[in-house]
């Protein structure tokens, strides 16, 4: 564990700027409604704001703000950012973003959960904040070895959280990947886990099936009409992008990794298709929000590991490590955007996880910690309150 100072070299930016200078735009026709994928107009306003407006520097300070650490774990690098709480009893929490995320996502939360009462707050409330980037994600790089999934990371991360940094028993947040590396430490390491917060809610088996791309759930779509439909748009909003990840990420990879236009374009789908943002960015996120993110995965070139996160699940599927009920020992808690997730909890979710608390929130999307961070947090302090003891 050493510290570390986000930095990218000048020449990265410089080469950036030359590529972005020299893109070859593609032709488009009639997709003023993003239905063909990214809007040109929208995309070349966003490239030129890119090369001409946007102030990496600045943006490096603000990250550096916080304390940085890098470490190396089972021979994966691993970067976090770790954050002392201030308060009686701070509670270790591990926080997991997720893809297209980067940890600069989830950068709301820290100060309020490591600092409560600077922002409002009880400094009962109060944790030990701490943010890595998953294994091939932005710093946490270069990952050199095949087979990564979340629920090796899961390991990783107890091992950061109880022999790198000491703590016997901690607790864990995450959405998306970081949900599902979150749940796996719930059920695996339950004994050392005080509590688990999800913004999103998948089984730990979600990619262990033979058509593991297609998340709406059914293999054949449903004959009323109602769930038809909804199965339909669940298919249309992440099929293209789970199929492609699970199914070629390399092939994908060779385009992200030569143009930084193609690999904002990818990004951008999947911000525009799963945040609350109804058709316009922009409500939902800054283009310095989006940019700082690009950037990231620019700049580390760490497209093709985050991309093939997906494919290491789906080719060795999940096995549990106990047949105790319910899978999620841990006691959990469960942010359910509903313009995401839907509303919760379920009749399975009830049987699945050890549910302490759960909520409900009709403003939000998939990336919620940068959507509706308030909500979050509020929700989080609410899960670990009755466990603090």
């Amino acid at each position: 564990m050493t510290p570390f100072v986000p930095h990218v070299a000048a020449a990265v930016l410089k080469d950036l700027r030359q590529r972005l200078d020299n893109v070859r735009w593609a032709p488009e026709i009639g997709n003023a409604d993003w239905r063909y994928g990214v809007n040109g107009d929208y995309l070349k306003e966003l490239v030129a704001y890119w090369r001409d407006g946007f102030d990496w520097r600045a943006q490096e300070a603000q990250i550096n703000q916080f304390d940085h650490f890098k470490t190396v774990i089972d021979d994966v690098p691993i970067h976090f950012i770790s954050q002392a709480g201030v308060g009686p009893r701070p509670i270790p929490l591990i926080l997991s973003h997720g893809w297209p995320w980067t940890f600069w996502d989830l950068r709301h939360l820290i100060g309020p959960l490591a600092r409560p009462a600077d922002f409002g707050g009880y400094s009962a409330d109060a944790f030990d904040v701490i943010v890595p980037s998953l294994p091939g994600f932005g710093f946490s790089a270069p990952l050199t070895t095949p087979g990564m999934n979340f629920w090796r990371n899961a390991d990783l991360w107890h091992k950061l959280m109880t022999e790198v940094l000491g703590y016997p028993r901690y607790g864990a947040q995450g959405g998306d990947w970081g949900a599902l590396v979150t749940a796996q430490l719930g059920h695996k390491y339950a004994d050392a886990v005080i509590g688990v917060h999800l913004t999103n809610a998948l089984p730990l088996d979600k990619f262990s099936g033979e058509r593991s791309w297609d998340l709406s759930g059914n293999a054949v779509l449903p004959v009323d009409p109602e769930a038809r439909s909804a199965a339909l748009a669940r298919q249309r909003k992440f099929a293209s992008h789970v199929a492609v990840h699970v199914l070629d990420p390399q092939t994908l990879a060779w385009m992200a990794h030569d143009s930084p236009v193609g690999m904002l374009a990818w990004l951008l789908e999947r911000r525009w298709a799963w945040s609350d943002c109804g058709g316009d960015l922009e409500s939902r996120f800054t283009n310095d929000e989006l940019l700082v993110n690009a950037t990231i995965y620019w700049a580390t070139e760490t497209f093709a590991t985050t991309a093939r996160y997906y494919a290491e699940a789906a080719n060795s599927p999940w096995m549990p490590s106990h047949a105790r009920s319910p899978v999620v020992e841990a006691p959990t808690g469960i942010s359910f955007m509903v313009p995401d997730s839907g509303p919760g909890p379920t009749e399975q979710h009830k049987a699945y996880y050890n549910l302490v608390y759960t909520n409900e929130h009709q403003s939000g999307g998939h990336f919620a910690p940068a959507e509706e961070p308030q909500r979050i947090i509020e929700d989080i302090r609410a899960t670990f309150r009755p466990l603090r003891g």
